[in-house]
């Protein structure tokens, strides 16, 4: 298999690249890049798009933008499973609902999609070191990543980021340099460092090839459910992985493998909610998928001062955030928040109606899915998917918030038979 790679193109004013080209943005305005592709008219072979041998991102090769598998971590990124979650499905008044447990990639997060691309990006321009900046699972997944293959890497996290990923990166031998302030003074750190000493600069929503890496649960869910999904519920903190996963359903529309688009519903907290802030805007402004880039330069996505208990999710400068506005508007989507309280209400929901323990970022995703089912903003038939993209164990101190504590008792069969009373 071969990719089919091509240009970058500027979100903001279509100035394009060649494939390859070393700019993370564009040199033109300033703004954020994707990735194009030149994909094949009339294969004659119609799974051209997949290797049926491998069962990782990179069975996707031929919709990906690196070439060297060689230089890939052996790690299995990807391929995560697709459960069906009928009980969730009837709490949310849904026909039909799905969880996607990305949980389950090696360092536990989504985020393995955006580093295993990163990490042949590295290798194949011939980098010498990998650094991002990161609330802790960026950074983590990195770390883990660059440790399979022994590549040096340096992480920026946040002072308050949760310990449970401090000790993910530590572990995993990265150079942590933890900042004292926000998600977004680290980005800012790492951003300088890397410009000065010609690092590779892994950062979400600043280099265009993480958005690839994320596209591929897109790829997976078309292949898991047969179908292209009516509704998928994503949580959105700097817009990355939104904008990722719309770029997988254009992709695989725009190359002829499937025929439809789905909607995706944007899930933030009402304490980070710069991506809903600015949907509302273009909308306001009557921004469509058929805008010209012109007239979404006249966008203007607001920063917030965010405080929400997820983490993940918790951005006060949306990096990717155009590149995210412009996917829920394209996909005709919807934008809604929840409270911080609803967030940690829904871990423990979610864990007993699926069996799968999501992290806040993650329960942000089926509250808000829940919230949008409740005001009708998701037709009752709709096949619906969930994307749940961090586990719980990253997070113990948020997830024992809202699950309670144990029965403590006295060491005797009494106790513990009024213990276990039903």
């Amino acid at each position: 298999m071969k990719s089919f790679f091509s240009s970058l193109r500027c979100f903001a004013c279509g100035h394009e690249l060649p494939a390859g080209a070393p700019d993370y943005v564009c040199p033109a305005c300033g703004g954020n890049l994707e990735v194009h592709y030149d994909w094949p008219a009339n294969h004659p072979d119609r799974s051209w798009w997949r290797d049926t041998t491998r069962r990782d991102i990179f069975r996707y090769l031929s919709l990906l933008p690196v070439s060297d598998l060689s230089l890939a971590s052996p790690l299995r990124v990807g391929n995560t499973p697709l459960y069906s979650a009928p009980r969730l499905a009837a709490a949310a008044g849904l026909s039909s609902l799905y969880i996607k447990d990305d949980g389950q990639n090696p360092s536990a997060s989504f985020k393995d999609r955006a580093g295993a691309i990163a990490l042949v990006r590295a290798r194949e321009t011939g980098a010498s070191v990998i650094c991002g900046a990161s609330t802790g699972n960026a950074g983590s997944s990195m770390a883990c990543l660059a440790a399979s293959v022994g590549f040096p890497c340096v992480i920026f996290v946040p002072q308050a980021a949760p310990a449970a990923k401090i000790a993910q990166l530590l572990t995993f031998g990265a150079r942590v340099i933890a900042v004292r302030g926000t998600y977004d003074d680290a980005f800012d750190l790492c951003m300088h460092v890397c410009a000065q000493r010609g690092w590779f600069n892994r950062n979400t929503g600043y280099n265009p090839y993480t958005r690839e890496g994320k596209k591929t649960a897109a790829f997976e869910l078309f292949e898991q459910l047969g179908r292209i999904p009516d509704w998928v519920a994503v949580p959105v903190g700097d817009g990355n992985i939104i904008s990722g996963i719309w770029k997988g359903f254009r992709d695989l529309f725009d190359a002829g493998i499937s025929d439809r688009l789905p909607h995706l519903l944007c899930c933030q907290s009402e304490a980070s909610d710069a991506i809903t802030r600015g949907v509302a805007a273009a909308r306001a402004l009557g921004l469509s998928a058929t805008s010209a880039s012109a007239d979404w330069q006249k966008l203007a996505v607001p920063a917030v001062a965010a405080t929400t208990v997820a983490d993940s999710i918790s951005v006060d400068i949306p990096r990717d955030g155009l590149a995210a506005v412009r996917a829920v508007i394209e996909s005709e989507g919807a934008a809604i928040v929840v409270p911080d309280a609803d967030i940690l209400a829904t871990i423990p929901l979610v864990a007993r109606a699926t069996g799968v323990f999501p992290e806040p970022a993650a329960a942000t995703a089926a509250a808000g899915l829940l919230a949008a089912a409740k005001s009708a903003i998701l037709p009752s038939d709709a096949l619906a998917v969930i994307l749940s993209t961090g586990n719980g164990l990253k997070d113990i101190a948020s997830a024992r918030k809202a699950a309670g504590e144990p029965l403590v008792i006295d060491n005797s069969t009494d106790a513990a038979m009024r213990a276990t009373e039903l």
